[in-house]
């Protein structure tokens, strides 16, 4: 046997598999180095997939929340309908951390839409609570619907408002998400901080679960009614539901004037025998200054013309109220928005 032959041969086979493993080799790195929505990001970036007749089809995200929530779905059917009317687009819906979470990623160019609160929004486009710069190319897209605070403690808890969480076991929310802001905001406004209680940062799901076995005491939710985690709890008869009181209500909308008056309505949970005062904020689309206008108009005709496919997925877009651009945006508006809404006066002078 001609060994010089065997070893030429296996020389040139190892330089093969050398040069493929360095060719995938920044592939894996990237592969590595990406979660979930980000892979969706790269699609993006790397190009677009072919969809007929020469054209692309581009891949757009939308950031939502966690799946016991009302972001997820509600994004999930959007995107679907989104995805059906344009044959140059696809949508997707993103699980999230939440709204802090999404806004950061739209600035970041990560995701091109994102679901969030007045809060996390007014926060960041100002350079405020967790926002270490001003996110001013952030723009709204479209309203969504107003989050009740849901104050939950353990059916057999001798706890009666948000201040009796002193020295309890207390999950603020999951990190990163828009329901922590609000949880700071509403122990701030009883006077205790996360110095005061023993702070958990628990998804909607986690928290509701944790409840149950009696892992907390309390949980603070912010999140439209009925929500899915809240609602299999109070189901189980696990939990019960605080109202919050007039004087904490009155502080917060002083401090923070994107608060407005809430209520969960009698029978919107299991157990719950009469409506709750607590507080709302409004939740919004949000994009950025360099999103394509077409995207824009695409959203807010299908929240306008496609409401009812909408409420088959979650009843909660009922809630959805266009007329909220014009007098309650926290921040500006897309300018392809502007000029939706200046073009369609029926929804400017509800």
């Amino acid at each position: 046997m001609d060994h010089r032959r065997f070893e030429l041969r296996d020389h040139r086979v190892r330089k093969t598999a050398s040069a493929d493993s360095q060719k995938r080799e920044p592939l894996q790195r990237i592969r590595r180095g990406l979660r979930g929505g980000l892979a969706l990001s790269l699609t993006v970036a790397l190009g677009a997939v072919g969809c007929g007749e020469g054209r692309a089809r581009l891949f757009l995200s939308i950031g939502t929340g966690g799946t016991g929530g009302i972001y997820y779905p509600l994004g999930g059917a959007l995107a679907n309908r989104l995805s059906q009317a344009d044959s140059t687009r696809r949508f997707t819906a993103e699980v999230t951390g939440g709204s802090v979470e999404n806004v950061n990623r739209v600035a970041a160019g990560e995701m091109d839409l994102g679901f969030t609160l007045s809060t996390t929004l007014v926060e960041a486009y100002t350079g405020g609570q967790d926002f270490p710069r001003a996110l001013t190319e952030l723009r709204i897209v479209a309203p969504l619907y107003p989050n009740v605070t849901h104050v939950l403690v353990g059916r057999d808890q001798e706890i009666r408002s948000i201040a009796d969480f002193r020295g309890r076991r207390v999950s603020v929310g999951a990190p990163g998400s828009g329901t922590e802001q609000i949880s700071k905001q509403m122990l701030e406004t009883a006077g205790l901080t996360y110095e005061d209680v023993d702070e958990r940062f628990l998804s909607f799901r986690e928290s509701t679960d944790a409840l149950r076995d009696g892992a907390i005491d309390g949980a603070i939710l912010s999140v439209g009614y009925p929500a899915a985690a809240v609602l299999e709890a109070a189901t189980s008869g696990a939990v019960r539901l605080l109202a919050v009181d007039e004087a904490h209500i009155e502080t917060l909308m002083t401090q923070y004037p994107y608060y407005r008056v809430g209520t969960i309505p009698a029978g919107a949970y299991p157990g719950l025998d009469r409506s709750l005062r607590t507080v709302s904020v409004m939740n919004w689309i949000v994009g950025t200054t360099g999103l394509d206008g077409e995207v824009v108009v695409s959203v807010l005709r299908t929240l306008d013309e496609e409401r009812a496919r909408l409420e088959q997925v979650h009843g909660i877009a009922a809630q959805v109220d266009l007329a909220v651009l014009r007098d309650r945006a926290p921040i500006p508006l897309h300018d392809a928005a502007s000029q939706w809404l200046e073009r369609r006066p029926e929804v400017r002078d509800q």
